[in-house]
């Protein structure tokens, strides 16, 4: 019988896994763990941190990490390409977006299994307008929700041809935001004819992928709760969008919510997602977080480990020639 996963996923304070931290992960059996630039440092280093995570939960878990490239990129020269933001790299490539952006996903996910991260916290499925944060508006891939899923689709192509998970992101829309959640909650007053034309409608045609992850904001006139926590939104992601995957928070420590972060975290559950994300390595919230979190409901568990089923062996690639196709697609713009 297969060991119920915790419902959260953590991370690591620092380069490598301290005496405590060897002992916690191995008693609250996180589903996976994320890394930041605060656990890099060179090749041999975080090969050796991801082998060692998975050494103390005994399986393969999932390790994830944000590598979007440009300005929300944990990995940077030498351990891996530098990137434009992704708007901008769309806009340079034009027509040939779709292509180039396979193919730069492609060659993320191959950095990133070559030192053992086989998830990535893209493609962020946002629709960018005018007045979209700046935290946010260059990160995203388009105006259009047709734009924007055309290139979300291309990204999570790549990252799977490399054998890396592709966790979609912030459901249900997070495009509209003028604040920043890491700091303040978004407050969204458009209409919900709009939301459903645009912000909703960008991630529809992700509803097969196997994760996702939740926005904190709240939308006036359709829920009181920011969205990660309020079941309305859960039902929304789930029915009205149609969202089948593993469903996961963004980082529970972001100041969008309030409350302690095992109150955040519980009440997520409470609202239907599947698992709690954790980022900051901060060691009393984390055994805080999982004591409450406790172990994955059977949907999530089965939803968790059908994720994981997704994983493939890559073929080889070779990263010089992968960076030549696409420069290449530039001379044929229209």
């Amino acid at each position: 019988m297969t060991t119920r996963f915790g419902a959260t996923i953590l991370a690591p304070e620092g380069l490598t896994l301290s005496d405590r931290e060897r002992r916690f992960f191995a008693d609250a059996n996180p589903y996976g763990f994320i890394l930041f630039a605060r656990n890099l440092a060179e090749p041999d280093q975080i090969r050796a941190l991801t082998a060692d995570l998975r050494s103390v939960v005994g399986r393969r878990a999932p390790v994830f990490i944000d590598q979007e490239g440009g300005r929300v990129q944990r990995l940077r020269p030498p351990l891996a390409c530098e990137w434009l933001p992704p708007l901008d790299d769309v806009m340079r490539f034009g027509a040939h977006a779709p292509q180039a952006m396979r193919l730069r996903y492609r060659i993320i996910a191959a950095e990133l299994l070559s030192y053992g991260i086989d998830g990535n916290c893209a493609p962020m499925l946002d629709v960018a307008r005018p007045q979209t944060h700046p935290f946010l508006r260059n990160r995203c891939y388009g105006e259009s929700a047709t734009a924007v899923s055309d290139i979300g689709l291309a990204v999570a192509q790549g990252l799977l041809e490399g054998g890396v998970l592709p966790v979609i992101k912030h459901l249900p829309g997070h495009g509209l935001a003028q604040l920043d959640s890491h700091k303040d909650l978004p407050r969204i007053d458009a209409p919900r004819a709009e939301l459903d034309a645009v912000d909703f409608a960008a991630f529809r045609p992700f509803h097969h992928m196997p994760l996702g992850m939740t926005a904190h904001l709240l939308f006036e006139g359709l829920n009181t709760q920011p969205a990660t926590i309020d079941p309305s939104m859960i039902r929304l992601i789930r029915q009205d969008i149609g969202f089948t995957g593993f469903l996961m928070t963004d980082d529970i420590s972001m100041q969008a919510l309030s409350g302690t972060v095992a109150t955040r975290g519980e009440a997520a559950l409470a609202a239907g997602c599947d698992c709690v994300l954790h980022c900051n390595g901060d060691f009393a919230e984390m055994v805080a977080l999982a004591d409450r979190a406790g172990v994955m409901s059977g949907a999530a568990q089965s939803r968790a480990e059908a994720a994981l089923a997704a994983r493939t062996v890559p073929a080889e690639i070779d990263i010089a020639a992968l960076l030549a196709e696409r420069e290449a697609l530039l001379s044929g713009r229209p």
